[in-house]
C-alpha cells in the first residue's frame, strides 16, 4: 500500500491518497480539501482499476460551498455508465482525468509504458469537479526521460513536464501539484 499527500498549488488543496493492490486489481482512495477562487471544497474519490491500469469504476463525492454531489461511473464493456446513464460520446475511453488530482495522470502513464522519446494520444473523460462538468478531451503523453513525461492537452495547448516516481505516481506537476509526504 502507498500512502501520500499531494499539495495542490493552483487549487490550494491537500490530498490524502491511498493506493492498494492485490493479484487482480488496484484500488485508489483519496480525500481532498481546498479552496479555489470563491469555492471551498471537500472531495472523496474511489477508483477501481485492473492490473493493466484501466479504470473499471469510480465514485466521486463532493461538497462545494455546502452543495453535495455524487458522480458514479462504471465501465460496461466499451461504454461508460455515469450516474445510471450511458453516454455514447465516451465509448472506448479507457481513462478519466479528475481536475483536482494528479493521480489520474498515473493511469495512462502506467498503461502506455512508453519508451523514451515516444508519445501517444489518448481520449479521456475530463471531470471538472469544481464546475460540475464532464467532457471528452484528447491528451498526449511523451516520455522525455526515465521519470519524466510531457503532458499535453490537445484542445487548449496546455503543456506540463510531469515528474513521476518508480511506480508512476506524480511527484511534481509544475504550478499544479507536488508530492509533499509519503509512507
Amino acid at each position: 500500500m502507498t500512502t501520500l499527500i499531494w499539495k495542490g498549488i493552483f487549487y490550494q488543496s491537500f490530498e490524502y491518497f491511498n493506493l492498494q493492490s492485490d493479484d487482480k486489481n488496484y484500488a485508489a482512495e483519496s480525500k481532498i480539501i481546498g479552496c479555489h477562487e470563491d469555492k471551498i471544497y471537500s472531495i472523496e474519490y474511489k477508483i477501481h482499476i485492473d492490473k493493466n491500469w484501466i479504470i473499471q469504476d469510480f465514485l466521486i463525492e463532493s461538497e462545494i460551498n455546502k452543495v453535495k454531489r455524487t458522480l458514479a461511473g462504471k465501465k460496461i464493456q466499451d461504454q461508460w455508465e455515469i450516474n445510471h446513464v450511458i453516454n455514447p460520446e465516451f465509448n472506448n475511453f479507457k481513462f478519466i482525468d479528475i481536475s483536482l488530482t494528479p493521480f489520474t495522470n498515473t493511469l495512462p502513464i502506467n498503461y502506455l509504458k512508453l519508451s523514451e522519446n515516444n508519445s501517444q494520444k489518448i481520449d479521456v473523460l475530463y471531470i471538472d469537479i469544481l464546475n460540475h462538468h464532464i467532457r471528452p478531451v484528447q491528451q498526449q503523453y511523451t516520455r522525455t526521460a526515465a521519470n519524466q513525461y510531457l503532458y499535453e492537452n490537445i484542445e487548449n495547448d496546455f503543456k506540463a513536464e510531469i515528474s513521476i516516481d518508480e511506480t508512476g505516481l506524480v511527484t511534481a506537476y509544475p504550478k499544479l501539484f507536488e508530492k509533499i509526504a509519503e509512507l
